[in-house]
């Protein structure tokens, strides 16, 4: 579908609308306080038949990254096309390795929010006893921490580690969600966000609460994140976007 914004001539429709998409996504980060400096990541699949994917420029703030600067990167992490930045080399180190290997993943999201990270820290990870995780209920893996994620090699290992779920959580470092759509990534990000942070809040109040299994499984098909009848995440993250578009427009160039 043609983007309402106006396209620069050197890309493609399809590849516009990814990258006025991905763009917002960041200043919706930006916006939520998941930012980390000019640290982490948002990745998401170019349409087309090559292997490319659009991560961010390395050097920017979320609040500062637009259509235009996205960086499109190959299955090797090599740069396509002109870009005045580089990226980070943690970014290609999974990212890639996920979006070669799994058809689906369309979008990969990761982050070092206080929440999220100290439950990645707990022996436990974790707990399905709040109502934003009973709907992540066998969705979750988990990798072994092995230092900062540089080095092509692990990144293998963390798609082992993932399997087919789509959140894996790098113990001692932070969350991994993968995505059937920008959307889809989105919903699952803001899932675990919230989900981590009342187990912190709740863990410092005593003993959880259990939730019986047949309860967690329900709540994972009655999940209104991902119903098709809700808009599959896509209602969610459009009202997102036209909130960043009444406070931080601009993204769109």
């Amino acid at each position: 579908m043609e983007s309402p914004y106006l396209r620069p001539a050197r890309f493609t429709a399809e590849e516009w609308d990814a990258r006025v998409k991905l763009a917002a996504a960041y200043r919706i980060f930006a916006h939520m306080g998941w930012e980390e400096l000019i640290y982490n990541h948002i990745s998401l699949r170019v349409p087309g038949p090559q292997s490319h994917y659009l991560i961010n420029p390395f050097g920017l703030h979320y609040s500062e990254v637009t259509a235009s600067s996205l960086v499109k990167v190959d299955r090797d992490g090599n740069t396509v096309g002109h870009s005045d930045w580089p990226i980070n080399p943690a970014g290609f180190t999974f990212h890639g390795a996920i979006h070669a290997a799994r058809a689906q993943a369309h979008c990969v999201m990761h982050v070092h929010t206080t929440p999220t990270l100290a439950v990645c820290c707990t022996q436990q990870g974790l707990s399905f006893t709040n109502f934003y995780a009973a709907q992540l209920w066998g969705q979750v893996a988990y990798h072994e921490f092995e230092g900062i994620t540089v080095h092509r090699d692990e990144g293998e290992r963390i798609l082992a580690s993932a399997g087919n779920k789509p959140v894996l959580l790098l113990r001692n470092h932070g969350p991994v969600v993968i995505g059937q759509t920008l959307a889809h990534a989105f919903n699952l990000m803001w899932l675990v966000q919230r989900a981590c942070e009342v187990q912190v809040a709740s863990q410092a109040l005593g003993p959880l609460q259990p939730i019986a299994v047949p309860v967690l499984e329900a709540c994972v098909r009655d999940s209104l994140n991902f119903n098709p009848n809700f808009g599959a995440g896509e209602d969610s993250f459009a009202a997102m976007q036209r909130l960043i578009d009444r406070t931080n427009p601009g993204y769109a160039v």
